[in-house]
């Protein structure tokens, strides 16, 4: 049987998931970097990003996503990504850094950014917001399955009905869906 995989979540689970560390930039004020000992034992970097919703001082957030980034790749190590109306700066921040892998969590937004994303190589993640909004749902439709994966964050509905709802959007099975994330979590933290 295949697993689910839950790429990003803030709830106890049994399904396939990472670990990860870092610094949000909720926290950018108050955080202390991850250390060395710690960054080598998670499998990716994250939730880290920028966030224009926050009150958070955008200069710390920057300063602390910029060092987070370098951690990352120093330690060859993917991240997991928190963006909010703060999209280019991100962008730019990730060009200056060579990562084994980018995933956008809770990705809210259009099909053209998500093509943007996608033609830069970067992994989208969607959950249960998705289905709130048209243009994510669009979005979430035109993801190709190899760079697509599904989460719960925060969301108390349940993984498997998040999987139903997006394999119906995208007009194939929940059990192709789980596969196809399932190789993509295998291919990026290889277990």
């Amino acid at each position: 049987m295949i697993p689910f995989v839950d790429i990003h979540t803030h709830l106890k689970t049994d399904a396939v998931t990472i670990l990860t560390v870092g610094v949000h930039p909720w926290k950018a004020g108050e955080g202390v970097l991850p250390t060395t000992d710690e960054i080598a034992s998670a499998e990716a970097v994250g939730e880290i990003g920028l966030d224009k919703a926050s009150e958070v001082d955008f200069s710390l957030q920057t300063a602390l996503f910029q060092a987070q980034l370098r951690l990352a790749e120093e330690h060859r190590k993917p991240v997991v990504l928190h963006v909010v109306r703060a999209c280019e700066e991100v962008l730019k921040a990730l060009d200056e850094v060579h990562l084994p892998a980018v995933i956008f969590h809770g990705f809210i937004g259009s099909a053209a950014l998500a093509e943007r994303l996608i033609r830069r190589g970067f992994y989208l993640s969607f959950g249960e917001r998705t289905f709130r909004s048209p243009k994510t749902l669009e979005a979430l439709r035109r993801v190709p399955l190899e760079r697509l994966f599904i989460e719960t964050d925060e969301s108390r509905m349940p993984l498997a009905e998040i999987y139903e709802k997006a394999a119906e959007a995208k007009g194939i099975t929940c059990e192709e869906l789980q596969q196809a994330t399932y190789e993509n979590y295998l291919k990026l933290f290889g277990k």
